[in-house]
């Protein structure tokens, strides 16, 4: 995520907290097949964890499977907040599971089924937890589907568990327009759309099935698979062929018009923008090819994703760009005007569909891995075109780096959520920065693409990134990134012992 170019990020947010514990009693376990009842595969079933332990959104996520994929469908209806749905959620459990958690924001859940067979459940809306009893325990290792049926009103963007009065700005994940809607889920809002493990580790495939009247276009990540109307209405259907967080899903209703293209090596290239801004937004979509190639020759790797393009919608917003996998999210007007303004951040959204989606963090306190490299190849961008001095930016960052610090944390120990979005972009370029300088170009692109590699379609954290800077290097750099990232100070800037970091504001 970014900040669109004429807004200001927003930096506070309300000190996260943890909620109770599990309210659900274990499964009475019947007779059956293996790995199904009495003792199931694997052992003795047992609840699975209703956490997955994040310091920063300790409510988060949940154990005990492993999602492969979504498949979620919507009726949407003009005039109304209102959203029939459903999901179907593929797993595999990763232990003997008795009963097992969701993370649900929904309006209402109407029905749930594990293997077809209707489940009990209960829904606990402080958690924003669902818990789910199937009718028989499921065995280590046995794939199994749950059905949801379930309602979502769009005119509900409650604040996050433990932060029930929060005064900051808030980013409202359904971001809704006089036409449709679309989200914006990060970092912990996508299960307010469907039922979820809404955890960065949990990657899985997506499909979505949006059904809206048909003079309006439906929009969504992966590839569009099909088209069908019925009546008034259309029902469209787009999926990915690669599996990526819960956080960078978009899906969305409007007037819409397609742009195509082709880019790097065939890449196929589909964007949409809203219909009346078409004509002033096409010149900057006409450029994602060459943006393209800029990145893979800087990285050395072609796109890893199986399509790419952006959204552009009308009426704003939220004051942000979001790296919505295959489909970059904007305000429309933030695609219309001049390529020195508006072209860093549709590169900085780009550059995160390798680091922050193909690559996914292990936990939000390693955003910095996002973020900071996604700022961090915009500011060289902006360096290549001509339009900023790449010490000059450095040194301004440098310099504003004491600031940081104190308001938001040090990158890889931010002090709140909304911190690892944006509050930590500063130190993670310039330890990025430093380090190049200290190893050479040829030695930094190659710790780049190797992490890359190493770690694509999987999640990484900082510890991952040291190993393969030491190992490639043939040094041990792991003090100077542990400044970087961790320390209340800043660190000196390799290669300008002349810049002189200030004292850091005191708080009043």
């Amino acid at each position: 995520m970014s900040p669109a170019p004429t807004h200001r990020a927003r930096r506070r947010r309300a000190v996260l907290m943890a909620m109770a514990a599990s309210t659900a009693a274990v499964a009475t376990v019947a007779a059956g097949p293996p790995g199904w009842a009495g003792v199931p595969a694997g052992g003795p079933a047992s609840p699975g964890a209703r956490s997955a332990g994040d310091r920063l959104l300790p409510y988060l996520g949940n154990g005990g499977y492993d999602v492969r994929s979504y498949d979620v469908g919507y009726t949407y209806r003009p005039g109304t907040t209102l959203m029939d749905s459903s999901v179907r959620i593929r797993a595999t459990a990763t232990h003997a599971l008795s009963r097992f958690s969701l993370d649900a924001a929904v309006d209402e859940i109407k029905t749930v089924t594990v293997q077809g067979e209707p489940a009990r459940f209960t829904v606990d809306k402080a958690a924003e937890k669902l818990d789910i009893t199937p009718r028989q325990a499921l065995g280590k290792g046995r794939p199994f589907d749950v059905n949801i049926a379930y309602r979502v009103d769009r005119s509900d963007n409650r604040t996050r568990p433990g932060d029930p009065t929060s005064p900051a700005p808030r980013l409202t994940p359904w971001v809704n327009k006089k036409d449709g809607f679309v989200v914006f889920g990060q970092p912990d809002r996508a299960h307010m759309f469907f039922p979820a493990n809404d955890y960065p580790t949990d990657k899985a495939r997506f499909t979505f099935r949006v059904t809206a009247p048909k003079d309006l276009q439906a929009v969504g990540i992966g590839t569009p698979r099909s088209r069908t109307t019925s009546g008034d209405d259309a029902t469209t259907v787009f999926s990915t062929a690669d599996e990526i967080s819960t956080q960078v899903v978009q899906v969305g209703v409007g007037h819409y018009k397609e742009i195509r293209g082709r880019g790097p090596h065939g890449l196929p290239l589909r964007s949409y923008v809203d219909a009346d801004a078409y004509e002033a937004a096409k010149p900057l979509v006409d450029r994602i090819p060459d943006q393209l190639s800029w990145f893979e020759k800087e990285l050395g790797r072609p796109f890893p994703l199986e399509t790419y393009g952006v959204l552009g919608v009308p009426e704003g917003y939220l004051g942000v760009a979001f790296e919505s996998a295959t489909l970059s999210t904007f305000a429309v007007e933030n695609l219309q005007g001049s390529a020195e303004q508006l072209e860093p951040t549709m590169v900085h959204e780009m550059v995160h569909q390798y680091f922050g989606d193909a690559l996914a963090v292990s936990n939000w306190d390693t955003n910095w891995i996002s973020e900071d490299h996604a700022d961090y190849y915009q500011l060289l961008y902006t360096v290549d075109q001509g339009w900023r001095d790449l010490d000059t930016v450095l040194k301004a960052r440098y310099e504003f780096d004491p600031e940081s610090r104190a308001a938001s944390g040090p990158p890889n120990r931010p002090k709140e959520a909304i911190d690892a979005l944006v509050g930590g972009n500063n130190a993670g370029v310039l330890m990025l920065a430093g380090l190049r300088h200290q190893v050479g170009d040829a030695v930094f692109k190659k710790i780049e693409r190797t992490f890359f590699d190493r770690y694509r379609g999987r999640n990484a954290d900082t510890r991952d990134y040291i190993a393969v800077a030491n190992e490639i290097s043939g040094r041990d750099f792991t003090a100077y990134i542990n400044s970087w990232l961790y320390d209340e100070k800043t660190p000196p800037m390799a290669g300008h012992p002349d810049w002189v970091a200030p004292e850091p504001p005191k708080s009043s």
